[in-house]
């Protein structure tokens, strides 16, 4: 009995330390609103209707993203409640739906939600309320902000990095270029018109004519008829998609036949190039930091592989040509790499940091030779592109690497 005593009694230290790891390995796992041990409430706001609907395919990428990720057993064990609203493109809704996300639903966080006007109409409420505005499908250079709004993070290249390039491009190969400009009159085409302006530098004169448009508009024609007027012989159309497309065809139509840019936002085959008409958009310049899923380069490219196994199995319906669907591929694993090192410390203030410490992360979808970067200081993920020209059916991809930094 002594000899049972005193085995008991030698046990009984590591029985206790057992216990205490025990406790400390539990009281790791630490959440706040939107997660739990199962389930990670993630929040989204994309225009499925009104004048920038064609990107709605993003949000429906991300979907079936995050369900192919549950159907595989989901980040640790813990399945994505991926809930997405409408905003119409329209900065009033956006705040609407970005309280019901917050306040009703209570997400975790808000993930790539889309727009320059609409996120900056919810980046101080986001910020007010510590909720991560994670990853914003938006190139505005605001974003990239962390000592003013340290909720709120970009992931693409920024409008001003992609305006200073074609600046670039066009002081080398075109210096004596008149410069004709159409602008979305709102953050996303001002950001945009800065970077050309400040890409020019003391050579801005070059640009001879601007015109802005309204997203109410139901078409631009008069726009472009204006510019041509301008005698300019080089233009540079900053728009959304269906305005996008809108100009390209008019530029054919009234025989106006300067060097063509076409932002990155809206150089996607199957949602732009595609619907103006192969005809019409030969010899387009345009820049990229995705590979392009009607180019057949990229058939035995290991990441693409894993991106069209993606559509065939997830999203069938899904149109390989449009762009928006490696956008949002891209973002959606970019997002998932973050919860996952997260570890069992699922507190928005974590989510921060660890998407603030990203390093040469690659998805699938990025142009070999990008890849994704941040740190705290740094809130801008993806700083470079490439220069590409469209020849028959699709993007040819010339140059190298370029970074918009006007250091450089």
């Amino acid at each position: 009995m002594t000899a049972v005593r005193l085995s008991l009694a030698a046990l009984l230290p590591a029985l206790a330390l057992i216990v205490t790891s025990s406790n400390v390995a539990m009281a790791q796992k630490t959440y706040d609103t939107g997660a739990s041990d199962t389930e990670i409430k993630i929040g989204n706001i994309m225009p499925y209707s009104g004048p920038a609907s064609a990107y709605g395919v993003i949000g429906k990428t991300e979907a079936a993203y995050f369900k192919m990720i549950n159907d595989s057993g989901g980040i640790r064990g813990r399945k994505i409640t991926f809930i997405s609203y409408d905003d119409g493109y329209s900065p009033a809704k956006t705040v609407e739906q970005a309280r019901k996300l917050v306040e009703s639903d209570g997400v975790l966080l808000v993930f790539n939600s889309l727009g320059t006007a609409t996120n900056s109409a919810i980046q101080k409420y986001m910020n007010e309320n510590k909720v991560p505005q994670l990853f914003v499908a938006s190139g505005a250079s605001k974003w990239n902000a962390p000592k003013l709004f340290p909720w709120t993070m970009g992931w693409q290249p920024s409008y001003q990095d992609e305006a200073h390039i074609y600046a670039k491009y066009v002081i080398k190969h075109k210096p004596d270029a008149k410069v004709a400009v159409l602008y979305q009159n709102d953050d996303f085409g001002k950001d945009y018109l800065k970077g050309l302006k400040d890409g020019f530098g003391d050579k801005a004169a070059m640009i001879v004519a601007e015109e802005s448009y309204e997203t109410s508009e139901p078409a631009i024609d008069n726009h472009i008829v204006k510019l041509k007027a301008s005698g300019a012989d080089t233009f540079i159309n900053i728009a959304t998609p269906k305005f996008a497309a809108q100009a390209i065809k008019k530029v054919a139509e009234i025989a106006w036949t300067p060097l063509q840019f076409v932002a990155n936002v809206s150089a996607s085959v199957g949602g732009v190039m595609q619907p103006s008409g192969f005809e019409n958009t030969q010899g387009i310049i345009s820049a990229a930091y995705l590979k392009d899923g009607s180019d057949p380069q990229w058939n035995s490219d290991v990441g693409m592989q894993k991106f069209f196994a993606f559509l065939k199995e997830d999203y069938p319906e899904a149109n390989k040509l449009d762009g928006a669907t490696a956008f949002g591929y891209a973002a959606a694993q970019t997002m998932v790499k973050v919860l996952d090192m997260c570890g069992d410390d699922l507190t928005r203030a974590n989510i921060m940091k660890q998407a603030a410490s990203l390093k040469r992360f690659a998805p699938d979808t990025l142009l070999p030779g990008i890849t994704v970067n941040t740190s705290a200081t740094d809130f801008a993920p993806i700083k470079q592109l490439q220069l590409m020209r469209f020849k028959g059916e699709k993007w040819e991809l010339f140059g190298d690497i370029m970074s918009g930094d006007m250091s450089n």
